[in-house]
């Protein structure tokens, strides 16, 4: 096994047939009917890290996701044994702690399991990351080592809802400006039209009220800036009651709101989960609850890097919640699209901030 440091691209063409290709020193046999990148998977990555994420990605694996993990090759290997898995392996000697501060933990943990992650992506030898690890990590090794799109500022993270919703920012930027937001609406929107198949996404920015006068500052002139792009369904100021209504497909806000609204909603759902639960304790619902789980836990995508996509699952992921953040459906067709996405000066683009955008 080796870091990834010594990793060559790896390109391969949809359907052809394939030997053996490698990835660093791991052997892999990427499926010749695959019409997804490989997914470099964060082992290390989360409070119940390797076990959960590793029994995750052998499950993603077996449900037709090209999976590479990513961590400490020795336990890893023991793990992939007990299920009867050959997951390829590309060993990190590092991992990034929670308390960690994100933006020094990149530049001094070269070896960690997410920098390592990030850095295949940035090669081409894979097509996307997955991490249920520290959230500004994630970001600082998304912009640090990925790069971002031309004239994105601030990158987002946008948390995937039941019911073809999505949120961002859901905690990347504790503050915004509102050209921010404009440039969130525009990525939102372009996520949108490939993970919900839609050719016009609804999108709204949340707000106190209806009326286009409400809000902060921030959100008066957010406003204008939406309202003025062009190939965007802007529907208006949201509040946090249209979540459960069919009145947009992406919710634009800042990462503080942003970030309160996502752990309100999935609060009031396990909630009314419980209630449920407990009024009605049947086999039927049992299931059920069990197969809402990871919708509840969040699917989190972090947009606007460059030409890949990095997925982040909250810390305290279970096993059932990998594959489904290894298919978000915005794969290598996805990524082809948000290389294309260039938020313009329409939008109030300014020189990024690197550091602004690492929240953890």
């Amino acid at each position: 096994m080796s870091n990834a440091s010594s990793a060559a691209p790896v390109t391969y063409r949809t359907g052809s047939v394939l030997s053996a290709v490698r990835i660093g020193d791991a052997k892999f046999f990427p499926r010749p009917d695959s019409r997804m990148p490989v997914i470099a998977v964060d082992a290390m990555g989360g409070d119940r890290a390797p076990e959960e994420i590793v029994r995750g990605a052998v499950d993603a694996s077996r449900n037709g996701t090209d999976v590479v993990l990513v961590g400490d090759a020795p336990r890893i290997e023991r793990l992939l044994a007990e299920a009867g898995s050959d997951l390829a392996v590309i060993h990190a000697g590092e991992v990034i702690e929670m308390a960690d501060d994100p933006a020094r933990a990149i530049r001094e943990k070269k070896d960690s399991s997410i920098s390592v992650a990030a850095r295949l992506v940035a090669e081409g030898s894979v097509g996307g990351l997955v991490s249920a690890g520290s959230t500004g990590a994630s970001l600082a090794a998304a912009a640090f080592i990925i790069g971002r799109l031309p004239n994105v500022g601030r990158p987002a993270i946008a948390s995937f809802l039941p019911s073809d919703k999505m949120l961002l920012d859901a905690g990347a930027n504790i503050t915004c400006r509102p050209q921010h937001l404009a440039q969130f609406a525009i990525m939102g929107a372009a996520l949108a039209r490939i993970h919900y198949h839609v050719d016009l996404p609804r999108v709204g920015l949340i707000n106190i009220g209806e009326e286009p006068g409400k809000g902060r500052d921030l959100e008066k002139r957010a406003f204008k800036l939406i309202a003025a792009l062009e190939g965007i369904d802007f529907v208006g100021n949201l509040d946090g009651r249209d979540l459960a209504r069919d009145t947009a497909h992406v919710f634009v806000t800042d990462g503080f709101t942003g970030n309160v609204v996502l752990k309100t909603a999935e609060g009031a759902s396990q909630m009314v989960l419980g209630l449920l639960q407990r009024a009605l304790a049947t086999e039927e619902l049992e299931k059920a609850v069990r197969k809402l789980r990871p919708a509840l836990e969040g699917l989190h995508t972090s947009s606007g890097h460059d030409g890949a996509d990095v997925i982040r699952g909250r810390s305290n992921s279970h096993r059932d919640s990998c594959p489904r953040r290894s298919r978000p459906g915005v794969g290598s067709s996805g990524s082809a699209t948000m290389s294309g996405v260039e938020p313009s000066k329409a939008a109030g683009w300014e020189e990024p901030d690197v550091n602004a955008s690492c929240s953890p």
